[in-house]
Order: structure tokens, then C-alpha cells, then sequence
């Protein structure tokens, strides 16, 4: 990758949960582990939560429609608290993501090398970012075990203040704290929730392949991307292509040209 970036890009926001870490084999086993903590022995009560969660626990993995994939604890939380028979709010809520946070880090899988790629980024000169719709702590604890924490300027979960994606507030929210216009921050992520958020802020948005639907989520995030890509690994060819074509516009726009 060139050792520049393009004035029109300053700050790259990532995704985390299959964008940079392997949903089904992190939060899989991770969200069985919560789910049958939460039904205190109860089997009755574990095969609800699954089904409202649409699990399947032979291959502990989640159905495209569950709500917990791109949904954060408050927002599948008042499905749980029925089954459990609980208050829904900030007391489960808290609770949940504390064993979420447990069981995400037991279970972490990353996508390729997330560390890698971030050192690579920040060296070009970019600022690296996280928005996610896990708990910020959670959020916070896995970026340090896959050795990110250094790279990243900003990280902002569902409960940070800026509300959750598809909202544009943790877009935005970032490229205030950058100091730029939301024009130059690129938005990357495996839903369409991720992409939703970035074009309401105004930035550019990149799509990758690696979330839960795989290569079948393609079709419906096209039409919201800016640019698609397998996965994290094929970032540095893009933002080459990106800043090279921002260089030739810039060089075109000089006057006498």
C-alpha cells in the first residue's frame, strides 16, 4: 500500500462483528454459553431464548433473521426478558452484556489479520475507528486481545451516546472527533445496517463478504456500498485505487489545467 492517503479520505470506521471478527464462530458458542447461564437449568426456558434469537444449537450458529445479529442487547433485550420473565432494561441489559463480553472474548475469532491491516492503515496515515452495536466495553476488550487497541483512535458502541447503527450518530460522532467532514470518512461493514449508517452521515461506505450471509449478502448490500470487497484483506488494493483516483482528480483541478 502507498505510504499516502488521499486528502478526501482522513479516517476509515470499521464494523467489528463480521467485519473484523468471525460472527457465527465468535458469537456462536459465546451467545449458547449466555443464553443457557441466563436459563438458570431451565431447558424449557434455553429452547425459548433460542428460538426467539432463531439459534440452531446443533450447529450453534444463528439464522440471517435473528436479531441478534446486527441488533445490539437493548434492542433483542425486551425479546429475552419476556422469555425469562425479567424487566426488560438496564439491569438485564447489564447484565447480559457483561456475560457477552465473557463469552465474546472465550470464543474470539478474528477475520485474517485485523492487527496487520490496522497497522498497515494507521501507517499510511489513516485514523482507524470501531462502531459497533456491542457494548463498548465488549467492544473495547476485544480490540485489545486482537492487539488493535494501538491503532485506534476511536471506538463507540451501542451505549456510548450516539446512538446505535443504523443511526448515522457514531459516524458523525467520529468524524467530529477527527475533526473532518463526514465526506471523508469511509464506513466499512458486513451489514446493511453499517452501510445505512454511513450514507446517512455522508461517507463513503465500503461493503465486505465476511458477515453471516457470506457472498448471498452481496445483492442487498450493493445497492448501498460504495465499493464491495471480499473481506478486510482486500482493503489495501481498494484504498489504493481510491487514493490514486483522488491524486489524478486533484492534479486535474489545479488551474492552467
Amino acid at each position: 500500500m502507498s505510504a499516502t492517503r488521499p486528502r478526501r479520505l482522513a479516517g476509515i470506521l470499521f464494523d467489528k462483528d463480521g467485519t473484523l471478527i468471525d460472527f457465527d464462530r465468535t458469537w456462536g458458542p459465546a451467545a449458547h454459553a449466555v443464553m443457557d447461564c441466563l436459563s438458570g437449568g431451565d431447558r424449557t426456558r434455553l429452547e425459548d431464548l433460542m428460538a426467539v434469537s432463531h439459534y440452531i444449537e446443533e450447529e450453534r450458529r444463528f439464522l440471517p433473521t435473528s436479531p441478534l445479529i446486527a441488533g445490539s442487547s437493548a434492542a433483542y433485550g425486551p425479546l429475552w426478558a419476556k422469555v425469562l420473565g425479567r424487566p426488560a432494561g438496564p439491569d438485564l441489559y447489564g447484565e447480559m452484556d457483561r456475560l457477552f463480553r465473557r463469552e465474546g472474548l472465550a470464543h474470539l475469532c478474528p477475520i485474517g489479520d485485523p492487527a496487520g491491516m490496522a497497522r498497515h492503515l494507521v501507517g499510511a496515515g489513516y485514523a482507524l475507528g470501531i462502531a459497533t452495536n456491542d457494548a463498548e466495553a465488549s467492544a473495547r476488550a476485544q480490540a485489545d486481545a486482537l492487539g488493535l487497541t494501538p491503532h485506534l483512535s476511536y471506538v463507540a458502541g451501542y451505549d456510548s451516546g450516539h446512538g446505535s447503527k443504523p443511526e448515522p450518530g457514531m459516524v458523525s460522532a467520529f468524524a467530529a472527533h477527527l475533526a473532518v467532514a463526514p465526506s471523508r470518512i469511509v464506513m466499512i461493514g458486513d451489514s446493511p445496517y453499517d452501510l445505512v449508517a454511513g450514507r446517512a452521515a455522508g461517507a463513503m461506505t465500503i461493503a465486505v463478504l465476511t458477515g453471516p450471509m457470506g457472498d448471498a449478502a452481496r445483492e442487498i448490500m450493493t445497492p448501498l456500498a460504495d465499493h464491495v470487497v471480499a473481506s478486510i484483506a482486500d482493503l489495501a488494493d481498494l484504498l489504493d485505487g481510491i487514493a490514486d483516483h483522488a491524486r489524478g482528480s486533484e492534479a486535474g483541478a489545479q488551474p492552467g489545467r
